[in-house]
């Protein structure tokens, strides 16, 4: 594992791996009474959020708390941000504080990486949703939920998702989740097809390791997984096509399409979802979406990244421990597990 998470494009297959095979240990903690371990204990960690989240902001911390450390939150809204401080000033004072570790979201692309490479501080950097570029974690925790729906969640451990295609429909011109699932599906082995208007097609598609196509009844009877991405109005400044309905009609999933994909295919979803436009409440609610497991999944997730950028570079080895009785008390020690050597 590298010193930061700034893009999907960074990770090798084998990080990749590393990092989707982590979490299934990470996942285990969920099952147990004491869901916490001391693996972080005595690491700070900040999450600086110039953007609303809500999905993405409670994951990261509760997998912070999970794993023990201190963890101090950061709203762009009513700090010093909104008096017209700069990133390198709120940079420079979370260095004077001793940070370990710093999750970003900000609405300007590139934002984390120049906090990463700009010496101002001197932290592990992890991008949590940087204007229209990347979602790093994102996309790791979909294409976690892909492999535990699609190949097993202990088959799977040490594969990738070789043979398998991945259908993301919708917004792709303002998507960071659509940017990083292409570079993360793409270093996994999986056939990536785009399917959206021409006017949400970026420019330089044709670079991108993945397919485009306009039609989407065409496409679903070949996909394993189809993920439907937000209309994204907040970043629109034009008009990129003509009404909702039209949208809805071209493009949106209801139950009569969803009844092409193969019977294997799954839905997903990264949130927040429009229902009745990008995707109707039947095929929202259906068994076949993941979005809530996709909540859950991104948590373990989490979980694992933070582990391997601070607390060591081997997988976590979890071994069965006899139940631990309600009685005694909910502390670290009593979520007793067994990793590999801190450094």
């Amino acid at each position: 594992m590298q010193r930061h998470l700034i893009s999907a494009a960074d990770l090798t297959r084998d990080d990749a791996v590393l990092i989707l095979d982590t979490a299934e240990e990470m996942a285990r903690v969920a099952d147990r009474p004491i869901k916490k371990l001391p693996t972080l204990r005595g690491r700070t960690i900040v999450n600086l959020f110039f953007e609303d989240s809500t999905r993405t902001r409670i994951s990261f911390e509760a997998a912070e708390k999970r794993l023990s450390a201190d963890v101090i939150n950061f709203s762009a809204k009513g700090s010093s941000v909104s008096k017209g401080e700069s990133l390198k000033d709120t940079a420079q004072t979370l260095e004077a504080m001793g940070v370990d570790a710093v999750v970003i979201r900000h609405g300007a692309s590139g934002a984390p990486y120049r906090l990463a490479n700009s010496g101002w501080i001197d932290a592990a950097v992890i991008n949590a949703g940087d204007g229209t570029h990347q979602h790093p974690t994102q996309a790791l925790l979909d294409a976690f939920t892909m492999r535990r729906r699609l190949v097993g969640r202990d088959a799977g451990l040490g594969q990738d998702l070789s043979g398998k295609r991945i259908t993301l429909v919708g917004d792709v011109l303002h998507s960071r989740v659509a940017r990083s699932n292409v570079d993360l599906l793409h270093t996994l082995g999986a056939e990536v097809t785009l399917v959206a208007p021409p006017t949400l097609v970026p420019v330089g598609v044709g670079t991108w390791p993945c397919e485009v196509s306009y039609d989407l009844d065409s496409t679903l009877p070949k996909s394993d997984a189809v993920m439907m991405l937000r209309v994204q109005r907040e970043r629109m400044n034009a008009a990129f096509f003509p009404t909702e309905r039209e949208y809805s009609r071209r493009y949106g999933l209801d139950g009569d399409r969803m009844a092409k994909m193969p019977e294997h295919a799954i839905v997903m979803h990264p949130g927040p979802m429009v229902r009745g436009m990008e995707i109707t409440a039947e095929v929202a609610d259906s068994e076949r979406c993941t979005v809530v497991e996709q909540v859950a999944n991104g948590v373990s997730i989490r979980m694992a990244v933070l582990y391997l950028l601070l607390g060591g570079n081997e997988p976590a080895v979890t071994h069965a421990r006899p139940p631990v009785p309600h009685h005694q008390p909910s502390d670290e020690r009593s979520a007793r597990t067994s990793f590999a050597e801190e450094k």
